[in-house]
């Protein structure tokens, strides 16, 4: 069964946060991680065979930025869901959005990608990065069936980035983090090494 963000194993991982920095990422330099996630991402780089590349799309998220998102899909889940409480909103929302308090992308432990070939080009991976579990018909989640095209691809990516220690969040197949809640608690790491954190001011 898929373990879901707002699930309480994963608010009841302790944080021993090791000060690792937010740095930007030396192939997309618009994007901040945490220096250990950069480090690994770097080897999954290098993992991959020639003429595939990846392509970060977003790493760390600012505590308003992800309530925001948050508040948006939580919306449209209501109107979706008129008889639902708030648990199984919050349940619902967390297949797409992290809750604040958890959320791997505040950690900078995070990050959304994708495949590109040398052109640039993204790869097909089944949906669109961002796609809504609405809106993809559950073809988000990693394990979906996909076209051929798509499930070797999402492969591909899986067996860069998992060999360099990052996990997925199995309802983005876009989604991959490292030393943060969700994190520890997949791999039995005991604690996060990685909780909440804001960027420094940029001139």
């Amino acid at each position: 069964m898929t373990i879901l963000l707002a699930d309480p194993r994963v608010h009841a991982m302790h944080v021993r946060d090791n000060g690792d920095p937010l740095i930007p990422l030396e192939f997309a330099p618009a994007v901040r991680v945490r220096a250990g996630l950069a480090a690994r991402l770097a080897e999954a780089r290098s993992a991959l065979p020639p003429g595939v590349h990846l392509r970060i799309i977003e790493g760390h998220r600012s505590v308003a930025d992800q309530r925001a998102i948050l508040d948006e899909y939580t919306g449209q889940l209501r109107a979706l869901h008129p008889d639902a409480d708030e648990a199984e909103l919050n349940r619902l929302a967390s297949r797409f959005v992290a809750p604040v308090a958890v959320a791997p992308h505040v950690a900078g432990a995070a990050v959304d990608l994708t495949l590109v070939d040398d052109a640039g080009e993204e790869l097909w991976m089944g949906t669109p990065v961002d796609a809504t579990p609405e809106q993809s018909d559950g073809a988000c989640c990693f394990a979906a069936e996909v076209d051929p095209t798509a499930r070797g691809n999402r492969t591909l990516l899986a067996d860069a980035l998992g060999g360099a220690g990052l996990v997925n969040y199995p309802t983005e197949w876009w989604h991959w983090s490292y030393g943060d809640r969700y994190w520890a608690l997949l791999t039995g790491a005991g604690h996060a090494r990685y909780g909440p954190v804001e960027a420094e001011a940029t001139v």
